[in-house]
């Protein structure tokens, strides 16, 4: 399931993060991929380890907190900390999919990648190329949202970003574990938990609500592995 998440960060965090990304010093971004994502991506990132991208991580955690859209979607169990990207003359990134697995930063405990994000940092009238393509089943789904805005797709799609001809790219990326493995239970169960707040939002009072919300819980029960 892809989603479009409006409004994550809003025009003022867009804004301050920015002027902290404008300051922040960029290596490679092959610094940070496996043998054969390195062949295919051309990009700047930031550092692992650097005290921007750090406190700037930990800023959009705490808006995906506040984000019911996300947490109805992602059904997040572990978030693994945002990273930051950027992407300028013709800079690129071929078709991939990202490892299945990476390590929370300090710990032991590991983060599967069920699900990946891109949070847009520039508008799209700031740059040239740069769509974020997703590709599945269905065909390739291109993706240039307004900044503030973040996209959500299945960890296990091929995607790639087409090269910037003119401007400058900013985002952050990051992963999810989600308490729910399958893709087409997370999918299922949204549905469902947007369909039970329409239902609520239209009739209040109706005796069904009661009833879905149960089955809902009862799905979640099933299908989780916490």
């Amino acid at each position: 399931m892809m989603l479009h998440i409006p409004g994550v960060l809003s025009p003022d965090d867009v804004a301050q993060a920015r002027a902290a990304l404008a300051q922040a010093e960029w290596e490679d971004g092959r610094a940070t991929a496996g043998h054969l994502a390195a062949r295919a991506k051309a990009n700047l990132q930031l550092p692992l380890d650097s005290a921007v991208g750090t406190a700037l991580g930990q800023r959009i955690l705490e808006r995906l907190g506040q984000t019911p859209l996300f947490i109805a979607a992602a059904l997040p169990l572990r978030v693994l900390p945002p990273r930051f990207n950027r992407y300028e003359g013709g800079g690129t990134y071929g078709s991939h999919i990202d490892n299945a697995l990476f390590r929370l930063p300090g710990t032991d405990t590991y983060v599967r990648t069920d699900i990946s994000s891109t949070l847009f940092l520039s508008d799209p009238h700031e740059y040239d190329g740069g769509e974020l393509v997703v590709e599945d089943s269905y065909g390739a789904h291109r993706v240039k949202l307004a900044a503030g805005d973040m996209v959500l797709y299945p960890g296990t799609r091929h995607h790639h970003v087409t090269p910037v001809t003119r401007g400058v790219r900013l985002a952050a990326f990051f992963w999810t574990q989600s308490l729910v493995p399958a893709e087409a239970d997370r999918r299922s169960l949204f549905e469902m938990d947007q369909a039970i707040q329409a239902l609520a939002a239209d009739q209040p009072d109706h005796p069904s609500i009661a009833a879905l919300t149960g089955v809902y819980h009862n799905l979640l029960r099933r299908w989780s592995q916490p």
